[in-house]
């Protein structure tokens, strides 16, 4: 567990600089590297759905549908930023990252019964570390940046945002649990080689790209403004 958590956090470590760069580097870095993300992404399902299905109308249908929502992804993260600025894509990220970190350490280190079938290394212990790890990783950030910055961000915890940032955590582990179902399909561990103690690109943004869509969304529709 040691040296995999150790290539996990030296991975994620150069990921962040990669993503302050371009986030805050200008539009248009933010754009091609949201654009080259996705596209890595595409091609992992690419991969695995070639190794689950034979039929092949079935799989470009699923294609079609795979690359359309991968192009909303990605339209939906550039627009944030330009509409919104760079510290919602922030806190739409970290809220994802929070999960997945929290969900593999309370996991490993407390372990117990298992949350479902279709990942077997997944634990009920694991949620519930992925849903205190959002909300409190998430609320630490909204405080930093409002310190930091001359126009604090407009973003007031209350009962209804604990409960979008709980669903952010549940929208975040679907993705994994999307993902992992095909994996197990597919009979492959991960979904590439290319990031060291995480596998495939698909393996280390299958959260986000399954809850920031989808939390935008919920986010609105509880009535909130940015």
């Amino acid at each position: 567990m040691i040296s995999n958590l150790l290539k996990r956090t030296i991975t994620s470590f150069f990921l962040i600089i990669i993503l302050f760069f371009c986030l805050y580097y200008s539009d248009l870095s933010w754009k091609a590297l949201v654009i080259f993300f996705s596209l890595l992404c595409f091609y992992e399902f690419f991969n695995l759905i070639n190794k689950i299905y034979k039929n092949k109308f079935f799989t470009t249908i699923l294609f079609l549908l795979i690359g359309l929502y991968l192009y909303f992804f990605h339209f939906l993260l550039v627009r944030l930023k330009i509409e919104f600025g760079e510290e919602v894509i922030l806190i739409l990220l970290i809220s994802c990252i929070f999960s997945d970190i929290g969900g593999y350490v309370v996991g490993k280190l407390i372990g117990g019964p298992k949350l479902t079938s279709i990942s077997p290394n997944k634990t009920i212990s694991g949620a519930l570390g992925s849903i205190i790890f959002t909300i409190i990783g998430t609320s630490l950030l909204v405080f930093f940046l409002n310190k930091i910055e001359k126009n604090p961000i407009l973003l007031e915890f209350s009962f209804l945002i604990y409960v979008w940032l709980i669903v952010m955590s549940v929208l975040c582990q679907l993705g994994d649990l999307i993902v992992s179902y095909f994996k197990r399909k597919a009979n492959v561990k991960d979904t590439g080689n290319l990031l060291p103690g995480h596998g495939g690109i698909l393996d280390r943004v299958d959260g986000i790209i399954f809850a920031v869509p989808f939390g935008v969304l919920i986010f609105f529709f509880l009535g909130f403004s940015l």
